[in-house]
């Protein structure tokens, strides 16, 4: 019976990098994934004739461009292609245009408020200050607080020099910016509504807090800080969907050597004597490894695939306890022809990247008391794009495909699980909100796709529906991701690593987590790391 080197759990975007950057380090890897698919949330599927569907995951930024080039990912097809504008529409019949052209953006900002648009040179310049304090952390592997070890030493001093090098002015209002609440911070540079609602967007989404829930400022900044062809805070759409990255990624995993068996779903972790041996299949089959990587959420991981007996009650504890609430669904949308919206100039850039329909704070937040309240929002805030106005290759000519995220939808209505009528009703708050905006729109319909929280969990396998495999607040980042003392990517089971979004930095299509862990792999068995490129400055 064949020994692998490594077996990582799960075939998502991390679990395929750390894969990856372990098999080029000249290790075995078998990759083993449940379904008959590579990608989890990062996944491309054509589920009605000629429609290609980002089904969950659908836009591209946070994917780290060192690891794109050392798995050398556009070798293998992955193309991402920039945003050209966007838009918030307004209740009154009137819309705010993003644009590309920071310029632009001020003159339109004006056309609302001109003390807003002098006040967002002010805005870009402090989030983009948090960001340069941020984004060096990303690629690090997080210090453990209470060890005596000189590299965690380190690591502290690392971050103090940092922190020190901020002013008292810098280091209060980065204090400040980690706990206040997006609205909160928004309040303190614009007056508009509409303005502050197309920047507080970012502070929600993924996330079971509402726009004026401390901690949400954090949030905003971790969509901020990627980029697009060293377009730092663009997004894009991968050319092919969101499966056009994991499609990559396993091509160069196979490149390399590694294998992937796919319908191969874990039943639990094979642990001897205290030390992960392998994993056993839903099947019965053993297959055995010198260590496993789980890229599943620390409490799949941990609560189903771990027996109890196995790990510390303090451990566990604070597994149950890590906050891991979905928030969110998906509502994918096949058209017949592209959508008309009368609020906006014919051919306008702005139908080239996301538009949404909140238009106020309040209406956010009134969208987050239904969440509370333990049902989908009546009237939900959504991210829309319509990815075939860049990319034809996921639509016939002349048909368009048009993907929704949705906020706000609980993982349980008013305490029980969805059921299908849940679920229409779901979509129907969707459409009918696009609908309000496009006359006509429902009659381009051929066909959709509709995911709530639970078919979310059943399918990729995200605890609750949570996209960031558990939220990103404050007490919840750096040395405390997932868990105290478990933040650097080991468990308290030796030979069990793990590589995915509940491990620091988080969540979102970046890739971090799981080469993160790959060089504590590697620091582990005394294999080299030359590999792999160290992190790079790109504010």
């Amino acid at each position: 019976m064949k020994t692998w080197d490594a077996i990582v759990i799960g075939g998502g975007h991390n679990g395929l990098v750390n894969a990856c950057y372990l098999q080029r380090a000249g290790l075995d890897v078998l990759v083993v994934e449940k379904n008959d698919w590579v990608g989890g949330a990062a996944t491309s599927r054509e589920l009605t004739p000629g429609f290609l569907y980002s089904n969950c995951s659908y836009v591209c930024s946070l994917f780290r461009p060192e690891i794109m080039r050392d798995l050398e990912l556009p070798r293998f097809g992955l193309q991402v292609i920039s945003y050209e504008g966007g838009a918030v529409f307004t209740r009154d019949g009137d819309y705010l245009a993003n644009y590309r052209d920071h310029d632009a953006h001020r003159r339109e900002f004006a056309r609302f408020s001109k003390r807003d648009a002098e006040a967002y040179d002010r805005y870009s310049r402090d989030v983009t200050r948090q960001c340069r304090f941020i984004q060096p952390l990303l690629m690090r592997t997080a210090p453990d607080p209470t060890s005596l070890k000189p590299r965690d030493l380190g690591e502290l001093l690392y971050l103090g020099k940092k922190f020190a090098g901020l002013s008292a002015e810098e280091m209060a209002l980065t204090l400040r910016f980690w706990t206040m609440s997006i609205s909160d911070f928004l309040d303190e540079y614009f007056e508009t509504d509409v303005i502050k609602a197309n920047f507080a967007l970012s502070g929600i989404i993924g996330t079971a807090l509402g726009p004026m829930s401390p901690g949400t400022a954090y949030v905003l900044l971790h969509h901020y800080m990627g980029e697009v062809d060293g377009s730092v805070g663009a997004w894009g759409y991968a050319r092919g969907g969101m499966g056009a990255v994991t499609k990559a990624l396993a091509a160069s995993f196979k490149a390399s050597g590694g294998s992937i068996r796919t319908g191969a779903a874990v039943d639990r972790v094979l642990i001897r004597n205290g030390k992960a041996k392998g994993v056993v299949l839903a099947g019965g089959e053993e297959v055995y490894g010198k260590l496993v990587v789980s890229n599943a959420d620390v409490k799949r991981t941990f609560l189903k695939l771990v027996e109890e007996k196995e790990l510390p009650d303090i451990f566990l504890r604070r597994v149950r306890n890590f906050k891991i609430r979905g928030s969110s669904g998906k509502v994918n949308i096949a058209l017949d022809s592209l959508p008309e919206f009368p609020a906006l100039p014919k051919d306008s850039p702005v139908y080239r990247a996301d538009m949404h329909f909140t238009d106020s704070i309040e209406r956010m937040e009134r969208a987050y008391d239904d969440w509370k309240a333990g049902r989908w929002s009546a009237d939900p805030f959504l991210d829309m794009v319509i990815p075939t106005t860049l990319d034809p290759t996921m639509a016939p000519p002349g048909k368009h495909f048009m993907s929704c995220f949705v906020q706000y939808a609980p993982p349980k209505i008013d305490g029980r699980d969805w059921t299908d009528a849940d679920r229409d009703g779901f979509a129907e708050s969707v459409i009918a909100q696009i609908a309000e905006y496009s006359p006509g729109f429902r009659d381009r319909i051929v066909h959709m796709e509709v995911r709530t929280p639970r078919e979310i969990e059943a399918e990729v396998g995200l605890t609750e529906g949570n996209i960031f495999q558990g939220e990103l607040t404050f007490d919840q980042l750096l040395f405390n991701r997932p868990v105290p003392g478990y933040a650097q990517y080991r468990s308290p089971v030796g030979g069990l690593y793990m590589c995915g979004s509940s491990t620091h930095p988080g969540g979102g299509v970046m890739g971090a987590p799981g080469r993160n862990a790959a060089a504590e792999i590697l620091r582990d068995l005394a294999k080299p790391t030359l590999h792999m490129s160290p992190a790079h400055d790109v504010i």
